[in-house]
């Protein structure tokens, strides 16, 4: 149903995974056949085919070659090649962004999320985030729980920035009452969240206690979409891991489930009503 994406997946390495597969398809070639054409080993192939590793220039170059690709095909590639090894602006917290999320949600052009226990990152305060952090390092010392409070503080510009992503977030009405940090914390937090709700890109809703029994009981989740929905993408994360639900019937799944937790929860005006009746709780 899943798998794990390549630590450094980006939506466009992903895609031109899916490209030169369907390359070798239309050639019909078997992988061992393309393998021993390129002289690579088939195991090298397979783990460029898959998004396992980084399709390089060079690798875009040699297939090509091999395949006898059209000229402006050729030409989209290698351009698709250089932009997805960009560097982006996660790679200065490299050692606090560890896995393929980031860089995914960078690119997103919606992003919905379930959220279960705790405020979703987009939308955490310094000092809620500060507190979230601080429990899950443990002893860890402060200085690295500094940096990865402003590695969270960086993500969030994500929504500010210049044609930002719709972001829908649906959360559990046990977030508002769940107290982080203290009093103050959550006063500034909650707040926070209304202030968040009056930007046009940014939709949230929260889902009451009285809707019971709802789609969303399983856990948190997040959903990627981007321009071409094919490279849409199903996101959970746990204790055990990182999963990336790929497949697009799995995905359609998660995407229903999410419109059925929304048609449960409040509206936007509602919800902001019950967000800031719990500040002056």
């Amino acid at each position: 149903m899943g798998q794990t994406v390549g630590m450094q997946s980006t939506v466009r390495q992903r895609r031109l995974a899916r490209e030169i597969r369907n390359l070798r398809d239309t050639a019909g070639w078997t992988t061992t056949e393309a393998a021993r054409r390129l002289s690579w080993s088939k195991s090298r192939l397979n783990r460029l085919e898959t998004g396992g590793g980084k399709v390089t220039e060079q690798d875009v170059i040699e297939i090509c070659d091999v395949y006898d690709v059209p000229e402006h095909v050729r030409t989209a590639l290698v351009q698709l090649a250089r932009d997805g090894a960009r560097r982006g602006w996660w790679s200065s917290y490299r050692d606090v962004f560890t896995g393929s999320y980031i860089g995914l949600e960078d690119e997103a052009s919606v992003i919905k999320e379930w959220g279960v226990q705790l405020v979703p990152g987009l939308l955490q305060t310094e000092d809620y985030a500060r507190e979230i952090i601080s429990a899950g390092l443990g002893d860890g010392d402060a200085e690295q729980v500094h940096r990865r409070v402003m590695a969270r503080m960086a993500r969030k510009t994500l929504l500010g920035r210049p044609n930002p992503p719709r972001l829908h977030v649906l959360l559990d009405e046990a977030v508002l009452h769940r107290p982080i940090g203290g009093p103050e914390v959550m006063r500034e937090q909650l707040r926070a969240l209304c202030v968040a709700m009056r930007r046009p890109n940014i939709t949230l809703q929260v889902l009451p206690f009285a809707a019971g029994v709802h789609a969303g009981l399983d856990g948190t989740f997040i959903l990627l979409e981007y321009a071409d929905p094919v490279d849409d993408i199903a996101y959970v994360s746990g204790t055990a891991g990182d999963v990336y639900i790929e497949n697009p019937d799995h995905v359609a799944r998660y995407k229903a489930f999410f419109g059925h937790i929304s048609d449960a929860a409040l509206t936007p005006d509602a919800s902001e009503a019950m967000i800031a009746a719990a500040v002056k709780e």
